[in-house]
């Protein structure tokens, strides 16, 4: 082998190793850094101006004697909620929230029903679903005129039972239980399609391949929802069970509107609002809602406690 070969089959000398990539300036780390604080940036200052500012002060107004309009205010230490806790006609009115509690059972059951058969191939399941979740859309104080028509005397509901041979001279919303009944099966109707439409959500977003699995061992649609539908469901279904708790305890609207709270229909908030805005005592109706919002959280937390929010993993 020549000299020119050997320097052709010697394999060539290393160079210098290639520069790798410079890094980032310091300013461009922190921008990156900072970059989805300032996308939070917007969302915080909203939650905090109008809804933990609001609180705060509810909790410190709780602990005067302020009427809402004098700009002076007296310190009364815990008067408020002694007061709150001594006068049992201040809480009489949280048994009007059982009927609000039994109707949210039929609401849930309503809406899961609904849920589990529209998730399936049926006609016109479009159509259904739409008219489920319609009355949610519509304003609460809306509905709120249209039942009050509804329920009157001689109005919608007597006509329509007229139709059927059926007369009667009952006032719907003459007496407190048929006034809190009906106020309730309002709020049924109203909120029904929320229900439905995570109950729909939730059941579509189960694995097709489980159902297929369950058909071809000879599954009825019963065994379905028994071993796949509800246990693919439970954190969907402890959210509706908090939200239909947390809402017959805080009932507002359909009441206010219908009745004013009068023949029995009154409920805590609305109580609370006419200590506010009638009677002037705001102090005291900043600890109704302070002792509100508490029953609220224990009542989540004791739900929570029960049916803990276990990882579902159906596959």
């Amino acid at each position: 082998m020549t000299d020119t070969t050997e320097k052709a089959a010697a394999p060539p000398a290393p160079g210098p190793a290639a520069p790798g990539p410079a890094p980032a300036p310091r300013t461009a780390r922190l921008w990156r850094g900072a970059t989805p604080w300032l996308f939070l940036l917007a969302p915080l200052s909203l939650l905090i101006v109008f809804t933990y500012a609001p609180i705060a002060n509810m909790v410190a107004y709780s602990f005067t004697d302020w009427d809402g309009v004098s700009p002076e205010l007296n310190y009364t230490g815990t008067g408020n909620y002694t007061e709150l806790l001594t006068r049992s006609d201040l809480f009489e009115v949280f048994w009007v929230s059982g009927y609000y509690l039994a109707a949210s059972v039929v609401q849930i059951a309503a809406a899961l029903y609904f849920a589990t058969v529209l998730s399936f191939n049926v006609r016109f399941r479009n159509f259904f679903k739409g008219v489920l979740f319609f009355p949610y859309l519509i304003n609460g104080v809306a509905i709120g005129f249209v039942f009050l028509y509804f329920f009157q005397d001689g109005g919608t509901l007597d006509s329509v039972l007229s139709l059927f041979g059926v007369h009667t001279d009952h006032a719907w919303l003459g007496t407190p239980a048929s006034a809190n009944t009906s106020l309730a099966a309002v709020s049924v109707w109203r909120y029904l399609g929320l229900n439905f439409v995570l109950f729909l959500g939730a059941i579509q977003s189960i694995p097709g391949e489980l159902y297929e699995a369950a058909e071809l061992d000879g599954a009825n649609r019963w065994h379905q929802f028994r071993h796949i539908i509800a246990p693919g469901i439970k954190p969907v279904l402890s959210l509706t069970v908090i939200l239909s708790i947390s809402g017959s305890l805080s009932v507002f609207e359909i009441p206010y509107i219908m009745t004013g709270g009068a023949t029995g229909t009154e409920t805590f908030v609305i109580q609370t609002v006419k200590l506010a805005f009638q009677f002037n005592k705001t102090g005291l109706a900043s600890a109704a809602a302070v002792v509100l919002l508490l029953i609220v959280l224990a009542v989540t937390w004791v739900q929570r406690r029960l049916v803990p929010d276990d990882r579902v993993d159906l596959v």
